[in-house]
């Protein structure tokens, strides 16, 4: 079994924006995010990410800009000796009820079968409500990052107090290195 690591984009790897990240200019990595997905991949992790790209059926940015978006996040990302194996994402729009849309389980289930990987040994580490619930559903281990909506994602969810949650994505990380040591 590989070892796995899903990941959210917005809010977890780079700053989230209330008006939607809609180019590359607009993307700007959260610092240590991108080091903590080395590490990640020093360890022997394959980095998956999943993420909620509604965006695209609102218009605000298309398929292949999306794709810019996320040329740059690699880009920069190498520059660490980092690699995320692939990125799922979600297009569509909240109301139309899809499959894949977080909280849904289909990117999950996609990401299960590719990588051949039961994922409940999997942490799945975001920062919103969805997130926390997608990784309930599975189930797989949830992390709650505090960056971006998730100090008020913890603070208006007190039952997620008994999750593991960190203050940003290099101290998840840290701590998922730290229990494969004990």
């Amino acid at each position: 079994m590989k070892k796995l690591i899903i990941l959210d984009r917005d809010g977890v790897i780079n700053y989230d924006s209330d008006d939607y990240i809609k180019t590359p200019d607009e993307w700007h990595a959260i610092p240590g995010s991108l080091d903590a997905i080395a590490k990640l991949n020093r360890a022997g992790y394959h980095v998956v990410v999943a993420t909620n790209q509604s965006g695209v059926a609102r218009g605000f940015y298309d398929i292949p800009m999306l794709h810019r978006i996320h040329e740059k996040l690699t880009t920069e990302l190498a520059t660490f000796g980092g690699v995320i194996d692939e990125i799922f994402f979600c297009p569509h729009h909240p109301d139309e009820k899809c499959d894949c849309r977080k909280p849904a389980l289909e990117m999950f289930r996609q990401i299960q079968h590719k990588y051949d990987n039961d994922l409940s040994d999997v942490y799945f580490i975001g920062d919103s409500y969805s997130d926390i619930q997608v990784a309930k559903k599975l189930p797989c281990k949830p992390i709650l990052v505090l960056t971006s909506k998730g100090e008020n994602t913890l603070n208006n969810n007190p039952e997620f107090l008994t999750i593991p949650h960190f203050l940003n994505l290099a101290s998840a990380v840290d701590f998922i290195l730290n229990q494969e040591q004990e």
